[in-house]
């Protein structure tokens, strides 16, 4: 489904993401994890056709993102860490705007917009302007945005970040069922306990550089996720016991 190919985005003389492959298949929902800063979010826009690159090749469901643009896009959903939408529109224009763009037939665009907007309970809300919308309340707009043309691959950036519970929730649901049918999900999270329990797969990315990708059971074996990153983020001593008391605790007495 979507195929990263040794992908190079610079900035000048620095290697935001740097000789990145990774390979993700129908039905795989694959974690993307790192700091802040660690080329997640410049990844997924190297994808979703946001940002050109320097070197490597992206291509989804066989299409070549620089080659075939409209390809690519026409089976993609992005959702962006901050949902920035038209706030001129109401989010009934602004679903029907995106349903327009994907050819989306009158008849799947109502039961699909019906479906989502019940489940995160903004069916009573969509003839309200997108500005009257709280942070929580557009970010599931975003999301109703990205599944009203049943896309094969959803890319996300933190999409758990302002859901309430509830709406964590079904959004979880929601994307199991769509690898369930077929489609793939590549999304960036740092909330690594949802990652472990959600993901089929996960990569760990560490100053642009694929650091350790793989099933769940691959990339953390007998440890939790958590303890995975850690150790490979900051290396394995700052866990070894005989440096414990080297740790100076400061007084704030």
């Amino acid at each position: 489904m979507l195929r990263i190919e040794h992908l190079t985005k610079k900035y000048g003389d620095y290697a935001a993401v740097n000789d990145l492959s990774l390979h993700i298949q129908p039905g795989e929902i694959y974690g993307f994890i790192g700091h802040n800063g660690a080329g997640k979010t410049t990844t997924l826009k190297c994808v979703a056709g946001i940002l050109n690159f320097d070197n490597g090749s992206i291509s989804i469901n066989g299409a070549d993102i620089q080659k075939d643009p409209l390809g690519a896009k026409k089976v993609m959903a992005y959702i962006p860490d901050n949902p920035d939408l038209y706030d001129y529109m109401t989010a009934i224009q602004y679903l029907n705007f995106i349903a327009d763009i994907f050819g989306v037939s009158q008849q799947d665009r109502e039961a699909r917009i019906k479906k989502y907007g019940d489940m995160f309970e903004l069916t009573e809300k969509l003839a309200q302007p997108v500005s009257a919308y709280s942070h929580g309340m557009k970010q599931k707009l975003a999301v109703m945005g990205a599944l009203v043309h049943d896309p094969k691959l959803i890319l996300m950036d933190e999409p758990f970040v302002g859901l309430d519970p509830t709406a964590s929730f079904l959004l979880k649901q929601t994307m199991r069922e769509i690898c369930n049918n077929g489609g793939a999900i590549f999304f960036s999270t740092h909330v690594l306990d949802v990652a472990e329990k959600l993901c089929d797969k996960v990569a760990i990315i560490k100053a642009g550089k694929l650091i350790r990708s793989g099933t769940m059971d691959e990339v953390k074996g007998d440890e939790s996720l958590e303890e995975v990153f850690l150790e490979l983020q900051n290396g394995a001593a700052m866990f070894d016991g005989s440096n414990a008391m080297n740790i100076e605790i400061p007084n704030f007495k």
